[in-house]
């Protein structure tokens, strides 16, 4: 499944981008496992997308949930809780 990710804030910083497209693998479904297979990356991927860190996603622009199925194409922002100001 092809998929554009999107980074924000301090994920952007960990990770040192703020984009990239990726074509995941088929068991990968969900917003939840989307977010183990880029932690399976290992650093500094497991560190910022960490189970245990809180991390608000959208799916093409909609904020969603991690049970959320992911759509052929779909943009996946991910972003923590609390970011602008």
């Amino acid at each position: 499944m092809k998929l554009e990710l999107r980074f924000f804030a301090s994920l952007r910083e960990g990770l040192g981008l703020s984009s990239e497209s990726i074509t995941a693998p088929a068991d990968v479904k969900t917003i939840a496992d989307l977010r183990a297979y880029l932690a399976q990356r290992g650093n500094p991927w497991a560190e910022v997308l960490a189970s245990s860190r809180v991390i608000r996603c959208a799916l093409n622009q909609e904020m969603v949930s991690d049970s959320t199925s992911l759509v052929e194409g779909a943009e996946v922002a991910f972003f923590p809780p609390v970011t602008g100001g």
